[in-house]
């Protein structure tokens, strides 16, 4: 990296009172908290040494991490939780160091291998293009023009549906690429990608993507990875790591998985090869024993529903010993027909083949003690799952012997306004209770003023949330509430059920416009609530990562305290697993890990200096039991009210003046 200006520039001289920043945007107001964050994060890339940063939101804290990193004079990866953030540092914040604060650098931006066509396949589908529908054929004209003149291969240059199935067969991940020995290597995207990547001074990815170039590295199977090398890690929205590496740290076996493995044989040779009908024998004998094993597992597993999870265990998998038997003798029989053939193809069905047959057996037996055994049913897809309980000792052995720069920061990392919980969830501290390096902690304060900006509403008239009756009641206060702020609202549920019930009762009775999630796809719902005041309804993935500043978004109700679900196969694997150490898994677990989570829906409602609205919570137990003193600590000092018409009053009252950032 080089630097435009005259004298070394720091920290201070960029972000401090006076600095490169304020002087080149007149309208930009220095931030303490910014600057205090950056010094910490300075302070660990010099002193080598692992950061938990807390910053609240409005701190500015992307440009109190992107400074003292790029100034570091090491190849940084920048790791987030959403494509959101990804865009808002690649097409945002890096164009203004460069533009405004006299930086020069390189930046890639990486995406999975899934992200971008494979020029190998694509090739090879032109030659009989396929698709699930005569909707999609529409698409080909348009795709195959695009492919021609693409100098990035990124699907997202394209406006293709998300439920676009023929992108499987034109796009590569992992597991089905053939690496070096593709003729198209040398063109390849990914390849041109990962060589723009090892110039670049930063690298910007996702969490999904860091932890399955880190899982793949760490295999001793296979060492290349989508990623250079690199020095240190920052990760933004570091709360969603522990879902993220978890699933890349285990295994996964799904009717989906096998059903490409027997397409991409019959598709590996051309028709006239001597060898193609054997091939075809043997892709037939796969599906067969895969559909035998998908339509016997739901009734022997006791899956029911399209959207369902039950665990797994040995007793109940021998049920299921037949076809799976069937299915992995199917893939011996591809992997020794195709084992020492010359075509990287068929090498790499070789590969693919041993791979899900040792994936089948580990999760046949399900006797690992450090691993949680799960089937999931989703739609048309059933996954058989295994993945670590705890990703503690998996980030120590994998990870941070590599590292000796982490920086972990979010607007939530703090449970109670302590750091432990945390820490302990990403292995920071070693099964005798030391620290497995140095860590520091810094929680740097929101500079919004919660208590003019923001009231939270915290009824106790409503039932308990597992009485019954409760969603019939709270769908009339959440149309009580939406008439104070004129609707701009988000309902935030934690399960789908109490969603649509919700919904239900309360849409056919709104003047605004409702909208549900999974309608449409999240970019086309945020858009139209945007556009129009309206009230979503809407579960999980709009609990964070979702940014609504302004007018638009005034209102966020939240039906019950977000407890994972003890039903949920992982979360009673570790509720378990603390069980059996002597530990107390409601306090050291469930608590805070709730606790976090409603500090992340909390946060989309304050989003700038001059957002106003109203949080309310619509479960009781926040006030009435012992343990929601947790929940109230955690969150933002917002004014706290009990009564709808004092609360209008203060909504749709004079408008206090709201301090602006210092």
């Amino acid at each position: 990296m080089s630097l435009s200006v005259s004298t070394p520039p720091s920290v201070d001289s960029l972000l401090g009172p006076g600095g490169a920043l304020e002087v080149a945007l007149p309208a930009y107001e220095h931030r303490p908290e910014q600057l205090q964050m950056a010094r910490a994060v300075e302070r660990a890339f010099a002193e080598r040494s692992y950061l938990l940063a807390e910053a609240g939101t409005g701190t500015g804290k992307t440009l109190a991490y992107l400074v003292p990193a790029l100034l570091s004079g090491r190849r940084v990866v920048v790791s987030t939780a959403t494509k959101t953030l990804q865009d808002q540092i690649f097409f945002k914040d890096l164009p203004l160091m460069r533009e405004k604060m006299g930086l020069r650098f390189e930046a890639a931006y990486l995406k999975g291998r899934s992200n971008y066509l494979c020029l190998h396949r694509y090739d090879a589908f032109s030659k009989e293009p396929q698709f699930g529908s005569r909707e999609e054929s529409r698409y080909w004209p348009k795709l195959k023009a695009w492919a021609e003149a693409t100098d990035t291969g990124d699907r997202s240059e394209l406006d293709l549906p998300e439920s676009f199935s023929a992108w499987s067969r034109l796009s590569t991940t992992s597991e089905t690429c053939v690496g070096t020995k593709c003729p198209q290597y040398e063109t390849c995207f990914v390849t041109r990608m990962r060589k723009r990547a090892e110039q670049a001074d930063l690298l910007v990815v996702n969490h999904h993507l860091f932890f399955a170039d880190l899982a793949l590295r760490s295999s001793g199977k296979r060492t290349e990875g989508v990623l250079p090398w690199y020095e240190a890690v920052i990760f933004d929205e570091a709360h969603a790591l522990e879902d993220a590496a978890s699933g890349h740290f285990g295994c996964s076996v799904s009717n989906y998985r096998l059903e490409e493995l027997a397409r991409d044989a019959v598709a590996s040779l051309k028709e006239d090869d001597a060898r193609h009908a054997m091939l075809r024998a043997l892709a037939a004998r796969l599906r067969a024993g895969a559909d035998a094993l998908f339509a016997q597992a739901p009734r022997a597993l006791g899956l029911s529903g399209h959207e369902a999870s039950v665990a797994l265990r040995s007793e109940v998998m021998a049920k299921l010993s037949t076809p799976l038997e069937g299915v992995r003798d199917a893939l011996a029989a591809l992997s020794a027909f195709t084992v020492g053939e010359r075509e990287p193809e068929l090498a790499a069905l070789t590969r693919r083949a041993d791979e899900l047959e040792e994936q089948l057996s580990f999760l046949e037996k399900a006797e690992s003690a450090d691993h949680v055994y799960w089937a999931e049913q989703r739609g048309k897809g059933l996954f058989l799952r295994a993945s670590p309980i705890d990703v503690a000792k998996e980030l120590r052995e994998r990870m941070y012997g590599a590292l000796d720069t982490v920086v972990y920061t979010s607007a939530t990392l703090a449970a109670d306004s302590r750091f432990d919980f945390f820490a302990n969830r990403m292995g920071l501290y070693g099964e005798d209770g030391q620290p497995v390096t140095r860590v520091r902690t810094l929680a740097v304060p929101s500079p919004f003023d919660f208590p003019s900006q923001a009231a939270l509403y915290l009824p106790t008239h409503l039932p308990d949330p597992t009485a019954p009756g409760f969603i019939e009641e709270a769908a009339e206060e959440i149309e009580r509430l939406c008439e104070v702020t004129g609707g701009r609202a988000f309902v935030l549920f934690t399960s789908l059920r109490n969603m649509v019930r919700a919904y239900e009762l309360v849409a056919p009775r709104l003047p605004y416009q409702a909208l549900l999630q999974g309608e449409r796809p999240k970019q086309q719902l945020l858009e139209a609530f945007r556009e129009t005041p309206s009230v979503l309804f809407a579960a999980h993935s709009f609990w964070e990562g979702v940014d609504v500043p302004g007018d638009a978004l005034s209102l966020v109700i939240i039906d019950r305290l977000p407890f994972a679900s003890p039903g949920d196969p992982l979360v009673a694997a570790r509720i378990k697993q603390l069980q059996q150490r002597g530990e107390e898994p409601f306090e050291l677990y469930q608590l805070p890990h709730a606790a976090l989570a409603l500090r992340q829906g909390f946060g989309r409602l304050i989003r700038t200096q001059s957002d106003r609205g109203i949080v309310a919570m619509l479960d009781r137990r926040i006030v009435t039991k012992a343990y929601g003193r947790v929940f109230l600590d955690s969150l933002p000092p917002a004014r706290r009210m009990e009564d709808v018409v004092s609360l209008s009053r203060w909504f749709n009252g004079p408008v206090r003046p709201v301090r602006t950032l210092r």
